[in-house]
């Protein structure tokens, strides 16, 4: 679940730059965006603010979530050339994942990686 100030526009991103599938309920109860890439699943709801509160503003470090992926490079090759915004390049971590990190419209860190055996 990701609250956001402006649903719209980050489903656009999401669809534009990292190939989700919009599917909107924007004339319900509570109105809100699914996302849809692979198996993963993103909901997009209204936020009560205008600002997103990451992680890292929130408590020092972190990602706001993580997606697990064995196909990292081509994946971050991907976003690369639909001009997303790379704020860790794939590495290994200290921690045993390879991994990358990107930072999506409303500020939020997104991870990509996987444990390596």
């Amino acid at each position: 679940m990701f609250p956001t100030p402006n649903i719209e526009e980050t489903a656009k991103y999401y669809n534009e730059i990292m190939g989700f599938r919009i599917v909107k309920y924007l004339d319900v109860k509570e109105p809100h965006i699914c996302l849809y890439r692979d198996n993963v699943e993103i909901v997009l709801t209204k936020a009560n603010n205008e600002k997103v509160h990451t992680n890292r503003e929130l408590y020092g470090y972190g990602e706001d979530a993580y997606f697990i992926t064995d196909n990292q490079e081509a994946l971050q090759n991907e976003f690369i050339s639909k001009g997303a915004k790379i704020v860790r390049p794939l590495h290994m971590t200290d921690y045993n994942n390879m991994e990358f990190v990107l930072e999506d419209i409303d500020g939020r860190w997104i991870a990509f990686g996987m444990k390596q055996k």
